[in-house]
């Protein structure tokens, strides 16, 4: 569901910049009013997981498209709405940056579409009161975790043709485009509330002593070691061996704009800020599309250039991986800084 550059005005760009932004400055003050606390490495490992999940597409019978976790409700059920949304944004600031995934200027409504939706409007107004008081990894829990996790994909789906329509692109029908967009992530949804779920569920037989949120919760200030091994081990072969047998049909935004306009983008170059930003994009990302560039005729016979691809798919989700964990590490060492200590109980 990345945006690219070719889908939103410049206007409708920065104005997204703007509320991401602002978004980000709001929930970094509410992390800085918290307590230290040491789970900062589950914050990590868990963006670096999402980042993984992300590059690896999964077919949508019988449509020519594919679909990849989000990952937006996931992270907020564990680590609760502020820190998730901050990892999300991090997530797609290195997707952005490094693997050209998503347009510079549509950063920000990307960072709307899949940060703000699930983490800060889904899972405080929608989760949680589905899932009440009911005993995590019940029913009823998980049922509120698949309803969750599905409107979150819709709402960004939505988001996506909203910020089009503003933009104002006279080639891509906006009526059109909602009713190609939204059946074709209600179908990715329902995979991301199952894999949301079954996470989830194995998290929490690892560490049953958790609860929904806590998993950057103030009050606890160790991470139990086999959560962070077992999540990282995840995170690893997520993004190192899924991508070898990931599928290759265009997404289910490219195949939406597609199916409305024959073609994976609109025409036109854009206005001065998009070239600017479409340049500085160009050094930034080393491996765009997760692949290093090649010029004709580089690609070697079928065999040896199918395996020079799956491995630099695995050497992409490795580098991202590393990346988004040094950033996540970096911010929450950086908010810990920040905040407030809690005094040591006084003896009795």
């Amino acid at each position: 569901m990345h945006m690219s550059d070719a889908l939103i005005s410049a206007e409708v760009g920065v104005g997204c910049w703007l509320i991401s932004g602002a978004a980000i400055a709001m929930v970094s003050r509410k992390l800085q009013a918290l307590p230290s606390t040491a789970a900062t490495p589950m914050l990590g490992v868990m963006g670096a997981f999402v980042f993984a999940a992300q590059m690896v597409n999964f077919a949508i019978p019988g449509t020519g498209s594919s679909g990849h976790l989000a990952g937006g409700v996931l992270l907020a059920v564990l680590l609760g709405s502020h820190a998730a949304f901050l990892a999300m944004a991090a997530v797609l600031v290195v997707q952005a940056l490094f693997f050209a995934d998503g347009g510079l200027l549509a950063l920000g409504a990307n960072i709307i579409n899949m940060g703000v939706m699930p983490c800060l409007l889904v899972y405080p107004l929608v989760f949680r009161p589905l899932a009440g008081g009911a005993r995590v990894t019940g029913w009823r829990w998980r049922l509120a975790v698949f309803c969750s996790a599905l409107l979150a994909l819709q709402l960004g789906a939505l988001g996506v043709v909203v910020e089009s329509r503003l933009s104002d692109l006279a080639e891509l029908p906006w009526l059109a485009f909602l009713l190609a967009m939204l059946p074709i992530h209600l179908a990715i949804g329902v995979v991301e509330g199952f894999v949301s779920v079954a996470v989830l569920l194995f998290l929490y037989q690892l560490d049953p002593e958790r609860r929904e949120g806590a998993w950057y919760a103030p009050t606890r200030t160790t991470t139990r070691s086999r959560v962070l091994v077992a999540m990282g081990g995840v995170a690893l072969v997520t993004g190192v061996l899924l991508p070898w047998y990931a599928s290759s049909q265009p997404d289910g935004l490219e195949w939406s704009v597609a199916r409305v306009i024959g073609r994976a983008e609109p025409d036109g170059s854009g206005g001065a800020l998009h070239r600017v930003l479409s340049r500085l994009q160009k050094h930034t990302a080393p491996m765009p599309d997760y692949e290093f560039g090649r010029g004709d005729g580089q690609e070697g016979e079928a065999g040896s250039g199918l395996r020079a691809f799956r491995g630099e798919k695995s050497l992409a989700g490795l580098v991202g991986g590393a990346l988004t964990l040094i950033v996540l590490w970096g911010v929450g060492w950086g908010l810990r800084r920040r905040s407030p200590v809690t005094p040591p109980a006084s003896s009795p």
